[in-house]
């Protein structure tokens, strides 16, 4: 990261051709909108505190979203091209000096490490400016990059001024450029609307540079992926999937097994560990951090939660703002929200849902259970069937579960309820008083048996039939 770098993305366009409410930059790609993207790559290279985004449409989302990385915006309330961006926030970017990189907010693909090896070029050509290009197969309706014989950029034709030799060049201009920051706002007021669409645009600052004799490098870039902007649906999807295959290879490159990972959804903000196997269709999305060693059964989702060491989630569970501690086992069919904690060597089974409950070291429910608003400590035997009865129809209450207790089968607890550590809870009862320790509670009516009843009863049935 240079200090004396700023950076200006550009994010204030509607994205018509998204056909959405939602402005562009918001859509999301590989589990975060694109315009975080471009805020990650730009982070690489400047301090946030020197990095800005130019919000129009939606300003107050895009900027909400920016300000939570720390960059700063630039209003611009009336869209005149994207020269009339920087325009805008010439006040307040004019005295910054150093660099100025400018770049698009659509384009998730960009990575930090290229506008890094952008900005080396410029040092080591010691050029006023330098910009990205790539060749495409198509370059039908790009700007053609022409290079002088030192290999500079002599000129950037649009498709529909371009000879047709001009036409045969394939390298295009993406939109991505670094300029000495003196010089950039020293000619941009040479900027003009002399164009059919009557805007400024920022392109023309190439040929300004070029004009009063000072020279622009250009780094061609051979994955012309990396450059794709978001116009509408079918570019988003293309986005998300690239993300992913990077994000997968990265993972399997640090040590990850994933099975088939064409088939895997994980975000790129998902951390995991050595050793850890993934398989096919499971979903890890958000900030969620995996241990080593850990084994994600097929068709797992994992959102925003935290995985200890060891631990193995079943197929088809769910665990969602949650922490499962080392050692602990996960589903199949389970279900862990808002808050859920399991300790060292918990086990929940098929068909158990915790929902804001802690579930301490060493405890399990392995069948059918729905454990909510429940303080459960260590060693702590829940069985098939248990429900903590957490809601009155007005407000949520707690169950307090003690060390080593032991809940029976089918066991209804109605809270507030406490049961003391070492307790015994038999099966089929309904709790609604605390137990103390080491007690034996039963809360269920007395068995009666009828002997000879059903053959009385059909005695009857038969002469009413």
């Amino acid at each position: 990261m240079a200090s004396d770098v700023s950076v200006v993305i550009l994010a204030a366009g509607q994205g018509t051709r998204m056909k959405s409410r939602i402005a562009k930059v918001l859509h999301e790609a590989g589990g975060k909108p694109l315009i975080e993207h471009s805020l990650d790559a730009a982070a690489v290279i400047a301090p946030m505190s020197r990095v800005f985004v130019v919000v129009g449409h939606q300003a107050e989302a895009v900027g909400e979203v920016a300000g939570r990385s720390g960059a700063r915006t630039i209003l611009q309330a009336e869209q005149l091209g994207t020269g009339h961006a920087l325009l805008c926030g010439r006040d307040a970017l004019s005295k910054l000096g150093g660099r100025l990189v400018i770049f698009y907010g659509d384009g998730p693909l960009l990575r930090g490490a290229t506008l890094d090896r952008l900005l080396a070029l410029q040092n080591e050509a010691g050029t006023a400016a330098a910009m990205l290009t790539t060749e495409v197969e198509d370059p039908t309706g790009y700007g053609r990059v022409l290079r002088a014989p030192s290999g500079d950029v002599s000129e950037i034709v649009e498709h529909k001024a371009a000879t047709p030799e001009q036409l045969l060049v394939r390298e295009i201009n993406p939109g991505v450029y670094s300029f000495d920051a003196d010089a950039f706002w020293r000619y941009i007021g040479e900027l003009t609307t002399d164009n059919p669409a009557r805007e400024y645009y920022l392109t023309d600052m190439i040929a300004i540079f070029i004009r009063h004799g000072l020279r622009v490098a250009a780094l061609k870039i051979a994955d012309a992926t990396e450059l794709l902007g978001i116009n509408n649906r079918v570019e988003l999807a293309e986005a998300d999937r690239i993300l992913r295959a990077r994000k997968a290879r990265e993972l399997m490159i640090e040590g990850v097994t994933i099975e088939r990972p064409e088939t895997v959804t994980i975000d790129k903000d998902a951390r995991i560990g050595m050793d850890t196997v993934v398989s096919a269709f499971a979903r890890i999305t958000g900030k969620t951090v995996i241990g080593e060693n850990c084994r994600i059964g097929a068709h797992a989702v994992l959102e925003n939660c935290e995985i200890g060491d060891g631990v193995e989630i079943f197929p088809f569970s769910m665990v969602s703002a949650s922490k499962v501690e080392a050692k602990a086992h996960v589903g199949p069919f389970a279900r862990l929200r808002m808050n859920a904690y399991m300790g060292e060597g918990a086990h929940v089974g098929n068909f158990v849902e915790l929902k804001k409950t802690h579930l301490g070291a060493g405890s399990k429910s392995m069948h059918l259970a729905y454990l909510g608003d429940s303080e459960i400590g260590s060693k702590v035997n829940i069985g098939a069937g248990t429900i903590t009865c957490n809601y009155d129809g007005q407000k949520k209450h707690a169950t307090n579960i003690g060390d080593g207790a032991f809940i029976g089968s089918n066991s209804t607890l109605v809270a507030p309820v406490a049961i003391a550590g070492g307790a015994y809870i038999g099966a089929g009862s309904v709790i609604t008083d605390n137990v103390p320790a080491h007690s034996l509670a039963l809360g269920r009516a007395r068995q009666v048996v009828k002997e000879g009843w059903k053959k009385s009863n059909k005695s009857r049935t038969d002469q009413t039939g």
